[in-house]
C-alpha cells in the first residue's frame, strides 16, 4: 500500500461516497484522509461512516486519518415575502432587526452582535459574493448599504462582513455537540471553522484536551494579519479558499495561499489546500485544464496535501476525481523542476536541537543516496520535523501508537507503520528500520538508509540520534 507520492490526498465523505465498497476504491485510488463534513449529515451519517473507514483500514491495513470539520459560525439573513428577490444595483439596502419577511428594500438580519460595529465603507458579501454591497451607516437597529453588484437573493442566504472582525463565539452550540460526538468516535484531527485571531483556538483546545488534533481553517481575511501566531498555536492549517475567496478579492488568493503554505513550513506545521480544485468533476469524468494547473500549483508550492469537497462527497465520479489528483501529483514530483522550487523555500526555524537533527538528515540522505529516512517517533514530532525538511527519499514512519500513525498520515511523504514490539538499544533500532523498511517496499539489500531516533529509547521529545545503515543481505 505504499504511495509513489509525497503530497497527500483529502477526500470527503457524503451521499456519493459512504458505502464500504465506494470508501475501500477510494483509498486504493489515492485517498489518505477522510473529511466529515459537519456542515452536512447528521451525526447518525457520520458515526456509520467512521466505522466503515475504520473496517477499511483493519482490510488494508494502513493507518487511515479521519478529519472532522466543524460548521463555525455562519451568518445568514432571514426570509423574504416571495422566497426569492432580485436586488438592484445602485439601489440601497437595509439591513434589520425586524423578523418580518424581507422585500427588496429590507431584510431581516437575526445576528445582533453585527449591530452597532459594522460602519461606513465595510464591505457585505452574501450568497457567496453574488451580491455585494457597501456600508453605507450603521446603528444598533438597521444597517443601511449601497448595493455595488445586484442579483437575486432568497431566503437565509449566507452573509459575509470580510472588514470586521466578529465578537462572537467561534463554536456556536452545534459545534460544541458535534465537537464531543466526534471527540467519542476517536477522530483523529479536528478543523475548526472561521478563525479570526490566536485566541479562538483556546477553548477549542481546551475540550478537546489532547484526543485530536488542531487543525485551523484560514477563512477570514483578519487572520491573515496575526498568521504566524495563528500558525503557531495550530497543528495543521487549512487554505479555505471558499469564504477566504468571498470575503478577499480573487486576485488576493493566490498570495494569501502561498504565503501561508510557506508560513507552515516554517514552524513545520502541516498544510491543505482546499475548495473547487477539480469542481467540474462533480459532473464530468475529466477536470478543465485550468483545474489539473492549480491543483500541480499547490504541490510547486509545497503544501502537504490537497483536498476534494464535493467532488467526492457527492460528485458523480468521486473514483475518477482522486485518481486524476493522483496523477497530477505524481507528474508534478517527478519534475526536476519541483525538488528546486522545495528546495529554494529552505526557509526553516530551528527552535530546538531535535530540529537540527531532523534537518541534517535530509542533507545525511542525499549524500549517501538514501533510498529511505526512517523515523522513530512517540507523539509523531520527529517525523513532522523531518517531513518540513522535505528530504528527497521518503519517510517512513515507525511508531508504537496507532493514534500517532493515524494523525501522520495527513503530512508530506510521510508513510506511518506501526511496531509491535519495544526497541532497547541502537542495534534495535537499527535491525527494525531495515527489516520495516524491507517489508513495506522502500529498500532492498544493499540500499542505504538514514535513521533518526531518541535515546532514551521510549522517552518523548528526545530526537537526538542520526544514524546511517546499509540494507543487509537477504536471507
Amino acid at each position: 500500500m505504499r504511495r509513489q507520492r509525497k503530497a497527500k490526498i483529502v477526500a470527503t465523505l457524503g451521499p456519493a461516497s459512504s458505502s464500504k465498497e465506494m470508501i475501500l476504491a477510494l483509498f486504493e485510488a489515492g485517498v489518505d484522509v477522510f473529511r466529515f463534513n459537519f456542515s452536512h449529515g447528521t451525526q447518525e451519517d457520520h458515526r456509520k461512516r467512521h466505522e466503515t473507514v475504520r473496517e477499511v483500514e483493519r482490510l488494508v491495513g494502513r493507518p487511515i486519518a479521519i478529519l472532522a470539520d466543524l460548521q463555525g459560525p455562519k451568518l445568514r439573513i432571514g426570509t423574504f415575502q416571495e422566497d426569492k428577490v432580485q436586488i438592484k444595483a445602485g439601489s440601497e439596502f437595509v439591513f434589520d432587526r425586524n423578523p418580518t419577511p424581507g422585500d427588496a428594500k429590507r431584510v431581516c438580519l437575526p445576528h445582533p452582535e453585527l449591530f452597532g460595529i459594522m460602519e461606513p465603507g465595510h464591505g457585505i458579501s452574501l450568497d457567496d459574493g453574488k451580491v455585494r454591497m457597501t456600508v453605507v451607516s450603521g446603528t444598533d437597529a438597521e444597517i443601511r448599504a449601497h448595493v455595488d453588484t445586484g442579483g437575486f437573493l432568497s431566503n437565509r442566504k449566507g452573509l459575509n462582513v470580510p472588514d470586521v472582525v466578529l465578537p462572537i463565539p467561534i463554536l456556536t452550540e452545534k459545534d460544541r455537540r458535534d465537537l464531543e460526538f466526534a471527540l467519542s468516535l476517536g477522530v483523529d484531527w479536528v478543523a475548526l471553522s472561521f478563525v479570526q485571531r490566536p485566541e479562538d483556538l483556546i477553548e477549542a483546545r481546551k475540550i478537546i484536551a489532547g484526543r485530536a488534533l488542531l487543525m485551523t481553517k484560514l477563512e477570514k481575511p483578519s487572520a491573515l494579519d496575526q498568521l504566524e501566531a495563528i500558525v503557531r498555536d495550530s497543528d495543521a492549517v487549512m487554505v479555505a479558499r471558499g469564504d477566504l475567496g468571498v470575503e478577499l478579492p480573487p486576485e488576493k488568493v493566490p498570495g494569501a495561499q502561498i504565503r501561508i503554505i510557506r508560513t507552515c513550513r516554517q514552524y513545520g506545521k502541516p498544510t491543505i489546500v482546499a475548495t473547487q480544485m477539480l469542481e467540474s468533476m462533480i459532473g464530468s469524468p475529466t477536470p478543465t485544464r485550468a483545474e489539473a494547473s492549480d491543483v500541480a500549483t499547490a504541490i510547486y508550492e509545497g503544501t502537504d496535501a490537497v483536498m476534494l469537497s464535493a467532488e467526492s462527497a457527492s460528485g458523480a465520479y468521486p473514483v475518477e476525481s482522486v485518481a486524476m489528483m493522483n496523477r497530477i501529483i505524481a507528474e508534478v514530483e517527478s519534475d526536476p523542476l519541483y525538488s528546486q522550487m522545495i528546495n529554494a523555500q529552505q526557509e526553516i526555524r530551528q527552535e530546538m536541537d531535535s530540529d537540527a537533527i531532523c534537518l541534517a538528515m535530509r542533507s545525511v540522505s542525499k549524500g549517501i543516496n538514501a533510498t529511505v529516512n526512517v523515523t522513530y517517533t512517540e507523539s509523531g514530532s520527529t517525523s513532522l520535523r523531518t517531513a518540513r525538511g522535505r528530504p528527497d527519499a521518503p519517510i517512513l514512519s515507525i511508531t508504537p501508537y496507532l493514534q500517532t500513525a493515524r494523525r501522520l498520515a495527513l503530512a508530506w511523504g510521510i508513510h506511518s507503520t506501526l511496531l509491535d514490539h519495544s526497541i532497547h538499544d541502537v542495534n534495535d533500532m537499527v535491525n527494525a528500520a531495515c527489516q520495516t523498511a524491507y517489508e513495506e517496499g522502500f529498500a532492498l539489500p544493499g540500499d542505504a538508509l538514514t535513521i533518526v531516533g531518541g535515546m532514551p529509547f521510549g522517552s518523548c521529545g528526545t530526537t537526538n540520534l542520526l544514524r546511517t545503515a546499509v540494507m543487509p543481505p537477504s536471507k
